[in-house]
């Protein structure tokens, strides 16, 4: 579904990806690991168009996708939820969800009902201010945004960031819904180890800006738990 291949990008003369590949095959969770610092979301941005590749090229079912603008990557499928959110505080619930509808063909623009079947607290609140929810509330949203464009790729950087841990395994839970029921697949960075393992199908781990090692969620699972943290450490 989604492949990107000797993908180099960084910011002004400074180059962050160092010719990085992967497959999202659909369906799937990948969980990309790694260090603060290692490249993850300059990948995530590069792919949603936010920054502009030096080389390589990204593929979403075989049509290249690379260099195209975040709208035109969005109407071609993909939706991106960034670390800390990014939802706009001051509009409501229910305006933060129709700017995510502009990501779907122009038939589809309208909030889809399943968003509120996953998220129902959002129905209570659709008037409520964005900035007035709670941490997880707010990711909820930002969530739930993108998936009114009705994606196939959903990129999600960091989603478990500032949220109780007592709510992080129902949004683990959700998201493997969400895969299921829409056919969604999930590039997922994520620095909770328990969260990530527990979503994914594959692995990856990224160090200054490469790959250096792939494997599935059992491969990982089957480290000591105490050497991948260590590896992964800030």
């Amino acid at each position: 579904m989604l492949r990107v291949a000797q993908l180099c990008a960084g910011y002004g003369s400074t180059q962050v990806l160092g010719g990085v590949s992967l497959e999202l095959r659909p369906g799937e969770v990948l969980a990309l690991m790694g260090r603060n610092g290692a490249g993850k979301t300059t990948l995530m941005r590069t792919i949603i168009g936010l920054l502009r590749p030096s080389s390589g090229c990204i593929e979403l079912d075989g049509t290249s996708i690379c260099g195209l603008p975040p709208h035109r990557v969005a109407q071609k499928g993909v939706a991106f939820v960034p670390q800390g959110r990014g939802i706009f505080a001051k509009l409501t619930v229910h305006e933060n969800l129709l700017i995510g509808t502009r990501g779907a063909a122009a038939a589809q623009a309208e909030i889809p009902d399943s968003v509120f079947d996953y998220f129902p607290v959002l129905a209570d609140r659709r008037e409520q201010r964005g900035g007035t929810l709670s941490g997880g509330e707010q990711q909820m949203l930002a969530i739930a945004r993108a998936l009114c464009g009705r994606p196939r790729v959903l990129l999600l950087d960091e989603p478990s960031e500032g949220i109780q841990p007592s709510i992080v395994h129902d949004l683990g839970r959700l998201l493997r819904r969400i895969v299921k029921d829409a056919g969604v697949a999930i590039l997922l960075v994520e620095q909770n180890l328990d969260l990530a393992l527990e979503l994914a199908d594959r692995g990856l781990i990224m160090e200054k800006g490469r790959i250096v090692r792939e494997g599935s969620a059992d491969d990982f699972r089957d480290d000591e738990i105490s050497n991948l943290q260590e590896f992964l450490a800030i």
